[in-house]
């Protein structure tokens, strides 16, 4: 579970001291991009939490759903219809759906473990 949080680490620090700027015709793309990764991450948090986690699952899923994203983009801006918003609403949805999860499996942990305590005082 520390490897995603590692790398998400990492790239805050390398976005905020580096000059680096994106292009503004690459910032839809990009975006999306970041919205499939954060997705890929937390559920990734999701299933370890659930103890069902799969490095091999979370990789190729990290990188398909970036590249499945910005392709949607890209097919969209050429096809002249905004398809990264069709990306944007499943990879929001699904965001918020396994932040709600994780939410609730760590409130049922640390519930269980008030009650233990109290058990045991």
């Amino acid at each position: 579970m520390w490897l995603p949080l590692l790398g998400l680490l990492i790239g805050i620090i390398l976005g905020l001291f580096t000059e680096f700027r994106v292009p503004n015709e690459y910032t839809n793309y990009l975006s999306i991009a970041v919205l499939a990764a954060l997705d890929t991450l937390f559920g990734g948090i999701r299933a370890q939490l659930q103890e069902t986690f799969d490095s091999n699952v979370f990789l190729s899923g990290f990188f398909f759903n970036i590249l499945l994203a910005a392709g949607l983009a890209f097919l969209g801006v050429h096809l002249g219809v905004d398809l990264y918003l069709a990306a944007i609403f499943a990879f929001g949805v699904r965001l918020f759906n396994n932040i709600a999860v994780i939410r609730r499996m760590l409130l049922s942990k640390w519930q269980e473990k008030r009650d233990e305590s109290k058990a045991q005082s």
